[in-house]
């Protein structure tokens, strides 16, 4: 297992270990920090690993961070003019 891999699976582990423990804000400033940590370390996995892992990685890291998805999904519909008044 090659080290972009191995960082990717201890971005998870600390994900993880991040939601497990309560927060006033609901997680929001530690979801800000692993988006801003989790971008690069894609980028490096797809770059050594090639793109099919990097899907894998981008999903698995979707899932964990799936509200900042859904509300980010849910601004493009409304700038686009997709939701109904």
């Amino acid at each position: 297992m090659n080290l972009s891999i191995t960082l990717a699976c201890l971005w998870a582990v600390v994900a993880t270990l991040i939601a497990l423990i309560p927060s006033k804000h609901q997680h929001w400033p530690q979801a800000y920090g692993l988006i801003a940590v989790g971008i690069p370390l894609l980028g490096y996995v797809t770059y050594q690993n090639g793109p099919m892992i990097g899907l894998i990685v981008f999903a698995a890291g979707a899932s964990i961070l799936r509200w900042p998805l859904i509300y980010l999904w849910r601004w493009v519909k409304r700038q686009a003019g997709f939701t109904q008044p």
